[in-house]
């Protein structure tokens, strides 16, 4: 699902699947506006995309209807009185003729606001628009968008409406006139009136949350590991109170080293930490490091270091990898050798003074193999939090399963789709992937998910996803494992 975030006039703005809808209102109009708060005097926005019958030459209709009336005596409604358009204007009008204080303040008030508002939009507050008025023009010069500006009959409700060519139509049309729709309801209000405001154009009327990503991963989402996530979370409250920290003198970590098996979820687990603690990630790998030609190695280093004293906001640095990086035993008396021992020294010399030069660094290092790292290279003072992430135990492995069912279920089933049986037992799951670990867990459910949607491109329809399926992912790749 492709979804854009913008923020216009102070308002956060999200336009889903821009492409589908165009798609979709080939065939039939699509509204994208549901159950959103307008500032007043605008109690709701209706905007449409559909398309012309005219074969010939097909277009895509763009149409908003911005509502600016009110039934119940609220702000809003006052100001639709002072613009004529509601009844009771009639009987403030005769109390202003009749020297009425109240009634004139009242629309002394708001007429000025008003009266600037729509003559912004090419009407006379008093009287409406004149039957032979051209309508306003609202444009966007970058994508070649026009919108006529007019005001319906009834006088509450403006309409925006906008055509371009079923064959030159692009997403940038839709958000353009996204846009423009707002740009009227700012003129009907005030300049600030969108600030902090939320507001979604999308097809369904709630519109799906995104996938979780690994740069969106939290500790609370963590399967399993109960041990690895407190102490991660320790460290994290020790990066958000650094006043405390300084009241008692104690030094947070600066480095930290996850150590385990491949697929135990070590590079996950930095990231949800960086999460946690509202930090920067920026992972460094071999490549970026290492280099053929004599002393680059050194120099690269050095640079990444120099660059981490000038961060000026909390960032976690991670070194994935970390023994194919600085693995060196001391011994080797090859180039290659040679080369990975200054790469070391260098290391050692650059993590000495970090959290000095910038206490709102953390470095993380990850590796499967720690036997290969220095001992001298990773002491307490450089890094002072060793953890081992060790593959999940069969509790465990029942709450990976868990969460990462939860998640599918709450990225994909909508509008009656269901993804999972409700029969599932976890605890089976846990017991049948004996060994297994977070990162072949995911692969079984990617299998299974493979293969329904293969099913229902063939047929047409899958069943949910069954308990039984599920064991039989699971048994086929532990047998290829």
């Amino acid at each position: 699902m492709n979804r854009e975030i913008f923020e216009y006039f102070g308002a956060a703005v999200e336009l889903v699947d821009a492409s589908t809808i165009l798609a979709a209102a080939r065939v039939n109009p699509v509204e994208l506006v549901h159950h959103a708060e307008w500032p007043a005097p605008v109690q709701r926005v209706e905007l449409t995309v559909s398309s012309t019958a005219d074969a010939a030459d097909p277009a895509h209709v763009f149409v908003a209807r911005l509502h600016a009336g009110a039934e119940p005596m609220t702000t809003e409604r006052m100001r639709g009185m002072v613009l004529g358009h509601d009844p009771i204007g009639l009987l403030l009008s005769k109390r202003i003729a009749e020297g009425d204080p109240v009634a004139t303040r009242l629309v002394d008030g708001v007429g000025a606001a008003a009266a600037a508002a729509y003559r912004k939009l090419g009407f006379d507050k008093a009287n409406g628009p004149a039957p032979d008025r051209s309508p306003g023009v609202f444009a966007d010069a970058a994508v070649g968008l026009r919108a006529e500006v007019d005001h319906e009959a009834d006088g509450d409700v403006i309409r925006l409406r906008a055509e371009v060519p079923r064959d030159e139509v692009t997403a940038n049309h839709l958000r353009a006139f996204v846009t423009l729709t707002l740009q009227a309801v700012v003129e009907l209000a005030e300049p600030d009136a969108l600030r902090g405001r939320r507001y979604v154009f999308s097809r369904e009327a709630v519109p799906p949350p995104a996938p979780v990503t690994t740069q969106q991963v939290t500790l609370d989402m963590v399967g399993g590991l109960v041990d690895v996530v407190a102490e991660l979370r320790q460290i994290a409250v020790s990066f958000r109170h650094p006043e405390a920290m300084a009241r008692w003198g104690a030094r947070r970590p600066q480095g930290l080293l996850m150590y385990g098996p491949p697929g135990t979820g070590k590079t996950m687990l930095s990231r949800a930490l960086a999460n946690e603690i509202g930090a920067d990630f920026r992972e460094i790998r071999t490549p970026e490091i290492l280099d053929k030609w004599l002393g680059g190695s050194e120099r690269n280093i050095k640079q990444i270091f120099r660059d981490a004293r000038r961060y000026r906001v909390p960032t976690l640095m991670l070194f994935d990898e970390f023994d194919s990086i600085v693995s060196y035993a001391g011994a080797g008396g090859d180039a290659a050798s040679q080369a990975l021992n200054a790469v070391a020294g260098i290391f050692k010399q650059e993590m000495n003074d970090l959290i000095e030069a910038n206490p709102d660094v953390i470095v993380v290092a990850t590796t499967n193999f720690p036997e290969r790292v220095d001992e001298s290279l990773i002491r307490s003072g450089r890094f002072d939090v060793k953890i081992s992430v060790p593959k999940p135990d069969e509790a465990s492995r029942a709450e990976i399963f868990r969460k990462m069912i939860e998640g599918l279920v709450a990225a994909h089933e909508r509008g009656g789709f269901r993804m999972f049986a409700d029969e599932l037992d976890l605890t089976a799951l846990g017991v049948a992937s004996t060994g297994m670990t977070g990162a072949d867990i995911k692969e079984a459910l990617r299998r299974v998910q493979m293969t329904k949607a293969m099913q229902e491109a063939r047929t047409g329809r899958a069943e949910p996803i069954s308990q039984a399926e599920l064991l039989a992912a699971v048994r086929d790749l532990r047998g290829n494992v």
